[in-house]
């Protein structure tokens, strides 16, 4: 219970770190913070090998994905906060911090991909919306950008639940 707990607050923080850094125009504080989320979770994981690639499938997908956002015109971030023009880095950087909830406190979502999929596409626009709130990012059309978001993490989160079932490190404990 207690490595449940821990995970649910240091992502949390991660995700406050990020959102608020990308907001301030410091995204190297929510970096810094995910890169030491991810740390721990590697040190505390039984098996942090197993971790790892997940973390790094992680990766991959974010960016993707956070680039499609940018790309598709209906999501801006500040310029200074993009890599390559259309990837927001802080944002990747909030995925691989993600990563370290896949087989913790989300352990329970596992082989239920209805329902994965469901809480992903309410909560995931609700994060985005709240990071709209505070300032990371901003809708230039907010309705398709919306949708983009609840279809894109509908089919990315059981994926990599999926994937969590084969890069558990956890297993063992």
């Amino acid at each position: 219970m207690l490595r449940l707990v821990t995970n649910v607050v240091v992502y949390q923080c991660v995700w406050f770190a990020c959102v608020l850094g990308a907001a301030a125009n410091r995204p190297w504080i929510g970096i810094a913070a995910a890169a030491a989320a991810v740390l721990l979770h590697l040190y505390l994981a039984p098996a942090p090998r197993r971790e790892l690639p997940l973390i790094l499938l992680a990766i991959v997908a974010g960016a993707a994905f956070e680039s499609l956002l940018v790309a598709s015109g209906w999501v801006r971030s500040s310029p200074a906060l993009l890599f390559g023009s259309v990837m927001p880095v802080w944002m990747v950087a909030l995925w691989a911090a993600f990563a370290t909830t896949l087989n913790v406190s989300l352990r329970a979502l596992r082989r239920r991909y209805l329902l994965t999929a469901v809480i992903a596409a309410v909560g995931a626009p609700l994060a985005y919306q709240a990071g709209v709130a505070l300032g990371a990012l901003q809708w230039v059309q907010a309705t398709p950008a919306l949708l983009l978001v609840a279809a894109g993490w509908a089919v990315l989160l059981p994926l990599l639940m999926r994937t969590a079932q084969r890069f558990d490190g956890f297993a063992a404990s």
